[in-house]
């Protein structure tokens, strides 16, 4: 019986400008894909690390030099002819005018605008992570007297990402908060979520909403109308099937031991990097997270942390 075939390698290169703009390039006619645009990069050679083929790649192809990069997510991707993984990479600092070495076109395009062009499938799940932040903020119930006071907080962070974990609150109470809390995200350009635990008449009233486990598995389809959709998962069974119905992002945890839940066997970074690279969605690390470890979770392949506590009190 003959082997399967192993994925072709290809290491991508997300570069950011000093205004947050994202480099694309269009694919010659004449390549797989053709026509299409893509983040750019190119396979791995024999022997060379993802890291080592983006700075060579990019040298080549844009005529940059990369300074600095952050991993940002690893793809898996099936085509007709062709499978492929992409371990991708943001590129923080660079030197040089980026211009085409292969005489590709090329565009400075605004990350919430590249939905208006054609991508691969494969890119599919790196502009999601590319448009989500680094850091997401859950408001925690537990304590509903500070509800506004942390939204304070977390708005004068410049957290972009907020999630209302509002479970076991009268419902009137729950409305109060998103009547007061809703007009001040939209103001300041925040994304604001529900957690699925509070009732479904709210779950339009944001930006979009965020599935507790329990939600995540007894769904077989992404729910209609809903702009951006989150889930909470514990297994990589959760994280898959919460990629399979199409969430924006996952929340897996306990990374690390944690407060609230100190009886929680924590999963540690190298398993949270296992599960992690199995899944092609920007997966958020939880539990123990502080802007402290926010490079260790990007290392293990994180979209970046999550957190309760850990941006309260914090710059």
């Amino acid at each position: 019986m003959r082997k399967p075939t192993p994925p072709l390698q290809v290491a991508v290169g997300v570069v950011i400008n000093a205004t947050g703009q994202v480099l694309i390039a269009q694919r010659k006619n004449d390549a797989h894909q053709g026509g299409l645009w893509e983040f750019p990069g190119g396979k791995l050679e024999p022997g060379e690390t993802a890291e080592v083929a983006l700075r060579r790649e990019l040298y080549e192809e844009i005529t940059i030099e990369v300074q600095a990069t952050t991993p940002l997510i690893t793809v898996h991707h099936c085509y007709p002819d062709l499978s492929v993984q992409l371990i991708v990479f943001k590129v923080t600092a660079f030197s040089g005018e980026a211009r085409s070495g292969e005489g590709q076109p090329l565009r400075w395009v605004e990350p919430c605008h590249l939905g208006q062009y054609r991508f691969p499938d494969a890119n599919q799940p790196i502009i999601k992570a590319v448009q989500l932040p680094c850091c997401y903020a859950i408001l925690d119930a537990a304590e509903p007297h500070l509800l506004s006071a942390n939204l304070q907080q977390l708005l004068k962070q410049e957290i972009r990402l907020i999630q209302a974990r509002l479970k076991n609150l009268p419902t009137p109470i729950i409305e109060q908060f998103i009547e007061l809390a809703y007009p001040l995200c939209q103001q300041q350009g925040r994304i604001l979520l529900i957690n699925s635990a509070a009732p479904r008449a709210l779950w339009r009233r944001v930006d979009g909403l965020h599935l507790t486990r329990h939600d995540l598995m007894r769904l077989q389809h992404r729910p209609a109308d809903i702009q951006y959709l989150a889930a909470s998962c514990h297994t990589l069974g959760e994280l898959r099937h919460a990629e399979a119905i199409g969430v924006d992002f996952a929340v897996l945890s306990p990374v690390l031991a944690t407060q609230s839940h100190p009886d929680a066997l924590p999963l540690g970074w190298e398993q949270f990097k296992q599960w992690v690279a199995q899944v092609n969605c920007p997966v958020y690390a939880l539990g123990g997270m502080t802007y402290e470890t926010l490079l260790s979770a990007q290392q293990a392949g994180a979209q970046g942390i999550a957190a309760i506590r850990g941006f309260l009190g914090n710059k």
